[in-house]
């Protein structure tokens, strides 16, 4: 009789065990899908020209490094920077994430992608186009959400002048 409990107990570990592991890739299953519907929403809140809603993506001490100008540290920073960029006329972003990875233990995360961005180019004043790639980092607040914590991009090349 021992043994047969002892077998079972072992067994009831073993498969209790089992699905702990089974919920945890669902979670980082999860994640990744949770990252993709983000960026997805942050493309809108970007061609809405929308500040509030971009920051909403940072976390309070996150850090934007954005090409051609100085590292943004902060939220208060990084909304300077994006109030900036936005009073371009000529300013539209969008991006893809190509690869979304979520850490095992489910608290950090990145998205890599390319993006395109229109703009004015300072010097001829005229729009351009800046083909590029990027990597956000994102960590999990308490309460479950994804805010980014690293955000950098790198163009391709020079920017070329828009169609």
């Amino acid at each position: 009789m021992r043994r047969y409990a002892a077998v079972s107990f072992c067994s009831l570990c073993l498969f209790i065990l089992s699905g702990c592991t089974q919920s945890a890739a669902n979670t980082r299953d999860s994640d990744a899908r949770a990252l993709r519907d983000i960026e997805a929403n942050w493309n809108k809140d970007w061609a809405a020209n929308d500040v509030e809603k971009i920051c909403s993506h940072y976390a309070d001490d996150a850090n934007l490094l954005v090409a051609g100008m100085p590292l943004a540290s902060g939220k208060a920073k990084i909304q300077n920077v994006i109030q900036q960029l936005i009073s371009d006329p000529n300013l539209k972003l969008s991006f893809e994430a190509a690869q979304v990875e979520v850490a095992k233990d489910g608290d950090l995360a990145y998205t890599r992608g390319a993006y395109t961005m229109g703009m004015t180019d300072p010097t001829t004043k005229k729009a351009v186009t800046e083909n590029g790639k990027y990597i956000t980092i994102y960590r999990k607040s308490a309460d479950g959400s994804w805010k980014a914590v690293q955000d950098m991009n790198n163009a391709d090349g020079p920017a070329t002048p828009a169609m």
